[in-house]
């Protein structure tokens, strides 16, 4: 390659030969770079499962021998996140909160799920989308749970008692959306039934003893009537069952991808679906600004309006402005903390 390098070089091209440059282009090698062999090639490894043309292994259990021993799909994510056969009353426990999760009518995930469908599009694109709405004021497991680790691990650590825990819990997170505790469920007993199912199959225990004593700090601070609410009752159980916030999200968020899949399926059925264009809107459910001439090119220096600003007061006077205007953003409240950083996250690599 020697003769072909001193071509290019002679014939020059572009900037590789700049002496500016950090190498020599016209001596670089061609070929594949010789593979390193001081060190292991790179590879997958994963303590999760395996599988080869005999079976596949999950935690060290062949999955064919738990279907054949009569083991379900409820004890397999035992085995999946925690390694482990799970006791019965662990599975009915999960079977309970599965089922209880499952399907929740025309919620929002249903319903993106349903709009998804109407564009002709995958099923499974539609559950994608419908796990998506998962967000922190909705199935907020990770958030939840990793708030109620962070405050037990201060009682753990001898700074406070768990009374005095839940208290500063609530105290200092009680308006946030994730704190299991709200007024959505004060006619509802679903959440309360959850944990009485956990008592009754004896596997309550600290976190859900936790959440009992946040409900009542929190019902002392609030101005409003609150109760347990779902997030907080299968949360503080799932915890209890001892998956971790994120096992619990995941689980949660497929779970509900099942009904999502009906919905999609039914959407599509009954409704069809609406190409693009397709989809008409009527001036009657209009109600922005009355229609107006669109001014010449050559009036335009008379209708345009700058939204440059030269004092306080006129900044005041546009802001206000366009806090009236629907769908500009101005009347949003601005998050200050990064968002992304809600799940309650806060540890990197091995979970």
């Amino acid at each position: 390659m020697g003769d072909l390098n001193a071509k290019k070089r002679a014939r020059g091209i572009g900037n590789l030969g700049d002496p500016k440059n950090p190498y020599d282009y016209y001596e670089r090698e061609y070929g594949t770079v010789p593979p390193d062999e001081k060190r292991e090639p790179f590879r997958w490894v994963s303590e999760v499962a395996y599988k080869n043309v005999h079976r596949i292994v999950a935690r060290g259990y062949d999955t064919t021998e738990l279907m054949e021993e009569g083991y379900g799909i409820v004890d397999t994510l035992f085995v999946d996140f925690q390694a482990r056969i799970p006791l019965v009353e662990e599975t009915q426990m999960l079977n309970y909160l599965m089922i209880l999760a499952l399907e929740d009518g025309l919620s929002m995930p249903a319903a993106m799920s349903r709009l998804v469908a109407r564009s002709k599009t995958f099923l499974t694109q539609a559950c994608g989308a419908s796990i998506l709405a998962f967000g922190h004021a909705y199935g907020a497991y990770s958030a939840f749970g990793n708030r109620l680790e962070e405050y037990l691990k201060r009682v753990d650590d001898g700074e406070m008692s768990l009374e005095a825990a839940a208290a500063a819990l609530v105290r200092e997170n009680l308006n946030d959306e994730s704190l299991g505790v709200s007024s959505l469920m004060c006619k509802d007993p679903a959440a309360q039934r959850v944990l009485a199912r956990a008592d009754k199959l004896g596997v309550a225990g600290r976190h859900i003893e936790f959440m009992r004593l946040i409900v009542a700090q929190a019902q002392q601070q609030s101005t409003e009537p609150v109760d347990l609410d779902m997030l907080g009752g299968i949360g503080a159980t799932m915890l209890d069952l001892g998956f971790s916030p994120e096992a619990t999200w995941a689980i949660m968020a497929v779970t509900r991808a099942y009904a999502a899949g009906a919905h999609y399926i039914e959407e599509v059925e009954r409704e069809g679906t609406t190409r693009m264009g397709q989809e008409l809107s009527s001036p009657d459910d209009y109600d922005g600004p009355a229609e107006r001439p669109v001014p010449p090119l050559k009036d335009r220096p008379d209708a345009s309006q700058s939204a440059v600003c030269r004092n306080p007061e006129e900044w005041k006077q546009r802001f206000d402005a366009m806090q009236k205007l629907q769908g500009s953003g101005f009347g949003m409240v601005e998050e200050i903390e990064d968002p992304s950083k809600k799940s309650g996250i806060k540890k990197v690599g091995k979970l």
